[in-house]
């Protein structure tokens, strides 16, 4: 089995940063992503993306491609389109490449697995053309397209930066639907003398709001009851936001801001912490990254929602301690390498209570109406919940026993969240000691055919995809 001093899962910002640097001061790194080209999610596409679709992404975007293109000139045995499905605490990885297992070995193992979307349970969000607002930038980052008369629904700032991009490709949202009220503009102003350390994030905001004006995009704040109506697809949207508003559409975008990736974290035992403002469990982690488990590290959106610029300083200290605990940089040489970054994230995180205040998850989000389904993959609803909780479920495991609630094929992701807020109103506890479901391993579904396959990595370097290759590592 084919060792290394490193493990990095996700290539995203914290993963290219740590990969890339630990590599360059002479340890071998393995870098596993499930994407055909590196960048994660907020840098998908970011080296084959033309011209054209860099100036609608903008420059936020854009600035991914430094990272990329260092990956191509370290040293790492990088490993596209492979999807993780198990990973021990003593370092053992195994992952799927085109239908076959293979496993490897670290000494250190980095999870930068970032974020998912918070799911929006509203009635009728499981029509056909609704989809998350990510979802639709990842048609942008992709592919260029957008849908024409869009309705974006929820809150935070990833909303703006779609309904500008859209704008910038010809195709501007019909209206952006928001949630919040005067009471989090209220609440949130607490914070900002902290946030004016990250000014330059709050610029950008404001900026995307000209854009906005500027293209002259219908905005509702304040809105409550959110409905998606249609029957066999989305036809429109209805809330109330000063008065009853009904719009039609047949594409409807939603957010509520972001969640860690916990999957691989909970799976492995580490402990976690729940968090007030941001409404999520996340990895308890130390200043460089490292989780309950001396051996593994986490890194990026996966261990707190920070941004891309904060997962990147925060992977290079990851790579950091793992330099110092092979051997290869002492303290000092650690500590003086990394103060910059150390200042930086801290520069990063200054704005995180200001918008997590500003951009708080409504009640009527975290806690949905009975007909609305939560568990998409098993089809439960709100009120199934609420009646398991009646006769005495106490946790979201519990649950998932008496009512089959996160065990589909997603394992959890996207219903978690909402069935821990359930159960916490449901018996006046905190989300902390209700608790998240217990994943286990695989993390992702996996054929018997796939785990007879399983066998050593092939010994040659992982290479970025040539021109020549680019379509069909898309297509794979």
């Amino acid at each position: 089995m084919m060792a290394f001093d490193l493990i990095v899962i996700g290539a995203g910002p914290a993963g290219l940063s740590a990969a890339t640097l630990t590599a360059n001061k002479g340890a071998a790194v393995a870098l596993l992503d499930e994407q055909s080209h590196p960048g994660g999610q907020i840098y998908r596409n970011v080296t084959q993306s033309g011209e054209t679709r860099n100036s609608v992404l903008g420059d936020d975007y854009t600035a991914g491609r430094a990272l990329v293109e260092g990956l191509g000139a370290a040293d790492v045995r990088y490993i596209p389109s492979a999807t993780v499905w198990s990973v021990s605490n003593s370092g053992h990885v195994v992952f799927n490449v085109e239908g076959e297992a293979r496993e490897i070995e670290g000494q250190f193992v980095l999870l930068a697995t970032g974020a998912l979307e918070r799911p929006v349970p509203l009635p009728g969000w499981t029509l056909p053309g609704v989809m998350t607002a990510g979802a639709a930038q990842i048609l942008l980052k992709t592919s260029g397209m957008a849908n024409d008369r869009a309705i974006l629904a929820g809150a935070g700032p990833l909303l703006y930066l779609l309904a500008s991009q859209m704008s910038k490709a010809g195709v501007p949202p019909l209206a952006i639907v928001e949630t919040q009220t005067w009471r989090d503009y209220a609440r949130a102003q607490r914070y900002l003398p902290g946030a004016l350390r990250g000014y330059k994030t709050l610029l950008k905001g404001l900026g995307l709001l000209a854009d906005l004006r500027k293209a002259g995009i219908r905005r509702y704040t304040g809105a409550s009851k959110i409905e998606i109506l249609g029957r066999d697809r989305a036809e429109g949207i209805r809330f109330v936001a000063g008065r009853s508003v009904e719009l039609e559409s047949d594409a409807v975008f939603l957010h509520q801001g972001v969640v860690p990736n916990t999957q691989l974290t909970r799976a492995l035992g580490l402990a976690h912490e729940w968090s007030d403002t941001q409404r999520c469990f996340r990895p308890t982690t130390d200043e460089w990254g490292r989780s309950s488990n001396d051996k593994l590290f986490v890194a990026g959106d996966g261990a707190g929602i920070d941004g891309a610029t904060a997962a990147e300083h925060a992977g290079s200290l990851c790579a950091a301690e793992v330099l110092h605990q092979l051997g290869r940089l002492t303290q000092s040489a650690r500590d003086a390498m990394t103060r910059p970054a150390h200042k930086r994230l801290r520069r990063e995180r200054a704005v995180r209570p200001f918008l997590d205040t500003l951009y708080s998850v409504p009640d009527a989000i975290l806690r949905p109406p009975d007909s609305v389904t939560v568990c998409r993959c098993e089809e439960v609803t709100a009120g199934d919940i609420r009646q398991l909780a009646r006769l005495g479920c106490r946790g979201p495991n519990q649950t998932k026993a008496f009512g089959r609630c996160g065990m589909g094929p997603c394992q959890g992701r996207y219903c978690g969240s909402t069935v821990t807020e359930l159960l916490a109103f449901a018996h006046d506890e905190s989300p902390e000691n209700i608790g998240a479901y217990r994943i286990r391993m695989p993390i992702k579904p996996v054929t018997l055919g796939e785990v007879a396959s399983l066998a050593d990595l092939p010994d040659s370097r992982g290479e970025l995809p040539k021109e020549e290759d680019r379509l069909t590592c898309q297509t794979r």
